[in-house]
């Protein structure tokens, strides 16, 4: 075998044991533990004898996972649960009802899977349970447009703002405040229920408040942050007028705003973070160990234009070779966050095929480095892809099969790319959604 060929088999290794170390039904068992009458929590403990009802909601492409493993905790306790998921992301279930709905673009099952949540919710009362199942993709699948506002605009307005390069902390911002449950609005619904949220970040920085846009806890963010954010990426002019409208009244004063700190809906809430994008990073760097690479951690939080980042990790493998730094040969460089993409082509692809489009293009020529992307949701863009790999020799590869690497990527067409030469990296559906983990693999 080629030194190559068992260095892209180890980057597969290495990412799929950072897959591992967030399989959402073992995150959840880890927090959640049931001792007779009593659940904990993290550090908090309930007494279920005190609770007249249990219930459970949630929305994510991982909360079925979550789900099945609230269903083994809390068993027939459970009274009734309604869950919104990506399409083909259920898994069997007793008692909670799994809805299926769009993502990254809301729909209409995703619509009436949330008024299912907010019509349970109006049952619940001061001696009643909530569980509340939160995870990546949280967002477009918990979609309940504010007054005046229809799912068509919010639709429009999510779809403008994924193809300006918006980042997912921008985005969740507009997102709260065209919506009757997030930003802290579902706490409302609860209210004065005890709410216990169980969350798998999909965000840079774990923020609580931009995780599925923070539906049950306090926003921070205000209507002048939504009109900041249309006029930094000049998008004002071609969102709903409608969804405009209603900014520009919420930010004179006419609208509410989202509930703040303080807000008697938090009074009963606990908010609990079960999986992160730095867990599945340290797993990978184990795993890279193992294998007898010298690991570099780069950073669980970068973000950017997803093309502007693979230069630099291209820049990195490059330095590697050169000089041995920022560490030895056989090195493995990792990194997390969640990058961007500017759309201005027709193709097909996702950010993390991108980041290795540009990569490729980078590192072309070099002998035994491969970089690989991936997205731990198993879905980049919308594609069946999670992501993709490539070597020094992808490009000239791809030019053999009379593919130019460069016009691809100016289409943003990076999916039609690899696939021919069998460099996408597919999972199908992982059941958690931690970001990206990217890996940058120099052989010695």
């Amino acid at each position: 075998m080629k030194l190559v060929d068992k260095l892209r088999q180890d980057a597969e290794a290495i990412f799929r044991a950072g897959l591992s170390a967030v399989d959402s039904k073992s995150a959840v068992t880890k927090f959640l533990n049931r001792n007779g009458r009593v659940l904990t929590v993290e550090n908090l403990s309930y007494d279920l004898l005190e609770y007249e009802n249990v219930y459970v909601i949630g929305a994510g492409k991982a909360s079925a996972a979550m789900a099945q493993a609230v269903e083994e905790i809390l068993g027939e306790r459970i009274k009734a649960g309604v869950i919104n998921v990506k399409y083909d992301h259920t898994l069997p279930l007793d008692i909670i009802m799994l809805n299926e709905a769009g993502h990254p673009v809301p729909d209409e099952a995703g619509l009436k899977g949330t008024q299912q949540i907010a019509k349970l919710l109006e049952k619940t009362g001061e001696k009643d349970l909530v569980l509340c199942l939160i995870s990546g993709g949280g967002s477009a699948l918990l979609p309940y447009p504010a007054e005046g506002i229809t799912l068509d605009e919010k639709r429009q307005l999510t779809q403008i703002l994924l193809e300006s390069g918006a980042t997912i902390h921008e985005i969740n911002v507009l997102r709260k405040h065209v919506s009757r449950v997030k930003g802290g609005k579902l706490a409302r619904l609860a209210y004065p229920a005890t709410l216990v949220t169980v969350i798998l970040s999909d965000v840079i920085g774990d923020d609580l408040d931009s995780i599925a846009s923070g539906p049950t806890v306090p926003d921070r963010s205000t209507y002048a942050d939504c009109l900041r954010i249309l006029h930094e990426y000049s998008v004002q002019d071609n969102i709903p007028k409608a969804v405009l409208d209603h900014f520009e009244k919420g930010a004179q004063g006419l609208i509410e705003e989202t509930p703040k700190a303080g807000d008697p809906a938090f009074i009963k809430t606990q908010n609990v973070i079960v999986a992160s994008n730095s867990l599945a990073i340290q797993a990978a760097r184990h795993k890279a160990d193992a294998l007898g690479y010298n690991s570099l951690v780069l950073s669980s939080s970068i973000e950017g234009e997803t093309k502007d980042v693979a230069l630099v990790h291209a820049a990195i493998a490059k330095e590697i070779l050169k000089t041995g730094e920022p560490v030895s040969k056989p090195a493995c460089v990792i990194s997390g966050g969640e990058t961007t993409v500017t759309i201005r082509g027709q193709g097909k692809g996702g950010r993390n095929q991108e980041f290795v489009l540009a990569a490729a293009i980078a590192i072309d020529g070099l002998e035994n480095v491969v970089i690989l992307s991936g997205g731990t949701d198993g879905t980049d863009g919308p594609t069946d892809a999670a992501g993709a790999l490539a070597d020094g020799r992808t490009v000239s590869r791809a030019a053999s099969q009379g593919l130019d690497a460069q016009e691809y990527l100016r289409n943003n067409d990076s999916y039609s790319f690899f696939h021919p030469q069998g460099d996408l990296l597919k999972t199908g559906p992982t059941f958690t959604n931690v970001m990206d983990l990217r890996l940058v693999i120099v052989g010695g």
